[in-house]
C-alpha cells in the first residue's frame, strides 16, 4: 500500500525504516523521502506519523512531528498561461 503518493514510498518501506533503524518521524522521512514530494508532506505526514507511533510504541505527541511548508511564493494561473 503507498502512503505517500508523490514519492510512491510504502508502508512496508517505512515498516522496515522504522524498525531497522528504530528512527523518529524526521529520521524517517529523511531515509524514506516520505513526505518530501511535491506536496510537501499534506496528505501522508499524519499517516506516517501513525505508522511510526504504531511500531515504536511512542505517543505521537511525544514524537518530533513532521512539517510541511507551503510554496515559496504563491502564482496566479494566468501566469502559467500568459495573460496578465
Amino acid at each position: 500500500m503507498i502512503i505517500c503518493r508523490c514519492e510512491e514510498v510504502t508502508y512496508q518501506e517505512i515498516v522496515d525504516t522504522v524498525q531497522t533503524y528504530n528512527c523518529s518521524s524526521r529520521e524517517t522521512k529523511l531515509r524514506t523521502r516520505a513526505g518530501m514530494g511535491y506536496c510537501g508532506g499534506r496528505t501522508c505526514r499524519m499517516m506516517v506519523d501513525t505508522i511510526i507511533s504504531n511500531h515504536t510504541g511512542q505517543e505521537t505527541a511525544q514524537q518530533i512531528q513532521l512539517k510541511y511548508q507551503p510554496p515559496v511564493r504563491p502564482i496566479s494561473f494566468g501566469n502559467f498561461g500568459g495573460e496578465r
